[in-house]
């Protein structure tokens, strides 16, 4: 449980949060500037160095050599609001230190060896309001503190003192917090807070690890007005009772009462606390093994109760009785098991806690949940049974029908040994918002029934169930509500079904199916779960799934997550990934692959991931980063981690990852030290850092010579080539094209081209068509229009082939009569 704002001031104030004086810090050698800030702790510094800018506000000596406070040194920062010179050697304050420093408002002297200390060392500190004087040798000369008329908080524990009363007449008005703790005083005597009598402000008092042995009577009257008290740590064993009748007159709302030795609490104990106002009371940490019956009947305002690290054997209907306004109960390890039996908890003991919200049981021991355990608590928020000792197994429908229209938001059933859900085991829990399941042994299949009535269910946390659960398509039929679901070493058996276990989770933003040696499932596994955000993977066995040589082709079961924001598959034995298997995922936030066999990649695998802020991929097989692969995910990226794999430190895989380390401001941890190359022997374990990549820019030229060159000889050679097989018909084209493209007609070429035709066309026939040609095409010959036929124009003695090839250039056109004759005319088929 959280303390309370105020307990945590009081903690800091009583230095439990403060570094140990045996602490070791790497000393600098220069002051850290930031801000208006000057750090120069840890420096082994005899004296304030002179070269500080004059204008800084606040400066930290701390964890030096200082041995006196210098107002001279000081004087040259006339600024300074902020000194800190705790953990140093310092005899005393020093007079003038205020009027070195007028602005001064805090100052911590923490830890050093301080002894005398009088109102003149303190004279013109008026805007002083934060004085530490903690762990010194203090002993007071007059009245000290009768000058600082702004002081709102004051520490001067550990210091030996033998009384509380730091002065005999009114001072600090301004007073709100006072830390008297750790120091020899055993009495708090009646006039020892007179001092602060004038003190309206004054709120909180620290009287922590003090050997008390005497209260008297009216010791707290001159600080009526004060609001939290701290004891822990004191002997309070038989005092408790007359520290409570003292206080009665006070404002007191938050007393912490831990490790005070108490073993009893009677009904008595805190009868002189009915007057207060008190809200909180922190009982933690003693020894306590009984509550009388109407032991806090006294507290009726009561709304913070911790009982948590006592050894409470009974709790009875009557415990809590008269708590009424209490909203948050603490009694982790409260109740502890031991060798005889199992401390009880009778039924209806929590009913007087109408207003009771949160209840926190973790590592509490009993022996079962009763019908009626928590019967009447009608307000109850969150309960919280994590890591509890009890011989509870199964959760059946009738576990927590005490709770029954409760209005519960959060259970937690963290390491129960839980090994059962029964159907209709959380039905009557219909404003539960989160389930938390983890650690436990449950071991069955989820058929769906056991998460009946669960209407306003939004998270499920099912991790670390030993690998024993199974699946159904109905597993989570009854909770569409569903946004978390946490599932990461908790099943068995397959999620290849149809449909998917996960299909009616519409609303589902979180999902994890980590560490479950999962091999095998369907492209539909995410089918409808366009909400999903984050998908845990990692530790599975999914590099048979992503194999392009995989039965059906890769399954590509991202393909209805284009909202995923986060998405680890670490460790899953991959060595491929698919071309298409991260595309669409232009909202990926955070892709995680480490520890897989990853070596080459396609070059747009990652071309969609344009929102990527951090990628892992480190302890792969990586080799080459290439520009064209990962230009787009590390344009934007916060941080990389690429370590650990073997890289070839060469121009082609190199040579661009080396530029790109060398001069992003991405973060890349270990950059220097695990980015390592492997090839070749010349930077064998080197650094990727130390590529010459100007040994690159070298080869450019020759690089383009050769590119040029080969050019050349091979469109050279594809010439040789066309001309040589396909010369005829490229010059046949030609011609046409020359003809056609120039345009040459009504021209004096057109009437040498007329010139030149003898014939109007040539007739080819074969000689058994002569009758038809003779008598269909002879008779429309004219004296404008003529034929060519080789069998009664061709020139005698001329050549056969060379009368055919000149008459048809001697003719404008060619005529074939095409017959059966023909085709089979020998020199047709030649």
């Amino acid at each position: 449980m959280a303390p309370p704002s105020s307990c945590i001031l009081l903690l800091l104030c009583l230095g439990m949060l403060c570094p140990h004086p045996g602490d070791s810090f790497p000393h600098k050698t220069t002051c850290t500037i930031k801000e208006g800030k000057a750090d120069c702790s840890h420096m082994n510094l005899n004296n304030v160095p002179p070269g500080l800018p004059p204008d800084i506000s606040t400066l930290d000596m701390s964890h030096n050599r200082l041995k006196v406070l210098d107002p001279g040194a000081l004087s040259r920062y006339p600024s300074l609001e902020h000194l800190d010179v705790s953990y140093n050697s310092i005899m005393g304050l020093g007079p003038g230190l205020c009027d070195a420093l007028p602005r001064l408002q805090h100052l911590s002297v923490q830890r050093n060896q301080v002894l005398h200390l009088t109102a003149t060392e303190l004279r013109n500190c008026s805007r002083l309001t934060h004085l530490d004087l903690s762990d010194n040798r203090l002993k007071l000369i007059g009245e000290p503190f009768s000058v600082l008329k702004s002081l709102t908080w004051l520490d001067v524990s550990r210091n030996k003192l033998i009384t509380a009363g730091l002065g005999t007449k009114p001072q600090l008005p301004s007073l709100v917090t006072l830390i008297l703790s750790g120091n020899d005083f055993t009495t708090l005597k009646t006039d020892d807070f007179s001092f602060l009598s004038s003190s309206p402000s004054f709120r909180v008092l620290g009287l922590s690890s003090l050997p008390l042995k005497k209260v008297e009577h009216g010791c707290f009257k001159p600080v009526s007005a004060l609001t939290d008290l701290v004891l822990d740590g004191c002997n309070l064993n038989t005092l408790l009772t007359k520290v409570c009748d003292e206080l009665s007159d006070t404002s007191v709302r938050n007393l912490t009462l831990r490790s005070t030795l108490q073993t009893v609490l009677k009904n008595i104990t805190f009868k002189g606390l009915l007057k207060t106002n008190l809200t909180m009371l922190d009982l933690s940490s003693n020894k306590i093994s009984k509550i009388d019956d109407g032991t806090f009947q006294w507290l009726p305002l009561l709304e913070s109760l911790s009982l948590e690290n006592n050894n409470i054997k009974h709790l009875t209907k009557d415990t809590f009785m008269g708590l009424k306004s209490v909203t948050q109960l603490n009694l982790q390890k409260a109740l502890v098991k031991t060798k005889a039996a199992y401390p009880i908890i009778d039924d209806f003991s929590f009913q007087p806690l109408v207003k009771l919200e949160h209840l926190f049981m973790r590592d509490t021991s009993f022996r079962d949940i009763t019908e009626n355990m928590f019967a009447g608590l009608p307000s109850l928020r969150t309960l919280d049974l994590s890591w509890s000792k009890a011989g509870l197994k199964t959760i059946s429908n009738t576990t927590f029908a005490s709770l029954q229209g409760s209005p519960l938001q959060v259970l937690n059933l963290t390491r129960m040994a839980l090994t059962k859900l029964d159907p209709g085991a959380f039905s009557c829990l219909g404003n539960l918002t989160t389930l938390v399941l983890k650690y436990n042994f449950i071991s069955q299949d989820l058929t769906g029934e056991e998460f009946r009535g669960l209407n306003s269910i939004r998270e499920i946390y099912l991790s670390l169930n030993q690998q024993k659960i199974s699946l159904t398509h109905r597993s989570f039929i009854h909770v569409p509500t569903l946004r978390v679901l946490m599932l990461g070493r908790a099943l068995t058996g397959t999620l290849d079904m149809e449909p998917s276990p996960f299909r009616p989770l519409t609303n589902l933003t979180v999902l994890d199916l980590s560490n479950n040696n999962i091999a095998n499932f369907n492209s539909g596994l995410l089918e409808g779960l366009y909400h999903l955000k984050v998908l845990k993977m990692q530790h599975n066995n999914l590099a048979r799934l992503w194999k392009d040589a995989n039965p059906g082709g890769p399954v590509l079961f991202l393909k209805d997550t284009q909202n995923l924001s986060v998405l680890e598959l670490d460790y899953n034995g991959l060595d491929e990934i698919p071309l298409k298997a991260l595309r669409g995922l232009f909202h990926l936030n955070e892709l995680s692959l480490s520890g897989n066999l990853l070596n080459y990649m396609h070059g747009s695998i990652f071309n969609d991931l344009q929102a990527l802020r951090y990628l892992r991929m480190e302890k792969n097989l990586l080799t080459s980063v290439l520009m064209g692969t990962f230009s787009v995910p590390l344009s934007n990226l916060s941080e990389l981690h690429m370590e650990h794999n073997p890289f070839d430190c060469t121009c082609e895989s190199i040579q661009w990852f080396s530029d790109w380390l060398n001069s992003t401001n991405t973060s890349v941890p270990e950059r220097t030290s695990s980015y390592i190359c492997n090839t070749p022997a010349a930077y064998f374990n080197r650094s990727v850092l130390d590529f010459q990549t100007n040994s690159c820019k070298d080869l450019l030229l020759f690089q383009g010579l050769y590119t040029f060159s080969s050019t050349m000889v091979l469109g050279l050679m594809a010439i040789a080539f066309l001309v040589h097989f396909q010369g005829w018909r490229i010059q046949f084209f030609w011609n046409i094209a020359v003809n056609r493209t120039l345009g040459m007609k009504g021209s004096r070429y057109e009437q040498m081209v007329e010139d030149r035709y003898d014939h109007d066309a040539y007739v080819i026939h074969a000689p058994d068509d002569k009758p038809w040609v003779e008598r269909s095409l002879l008779p429309l010959e004219n004296e404008n229009f003529s034929f060519f036929l080789e069998d009664r124009d061709a020139v005698p003695g001329q050549s056969t082939l060379e009368s055919i090839v000149e008459n048809i250039r001697r003719s404008r056109k060619i005529i074939f009569v095409v017959t059966e004759a023909l085709l089979n005319d020998p020199w047709c088929r030649r």
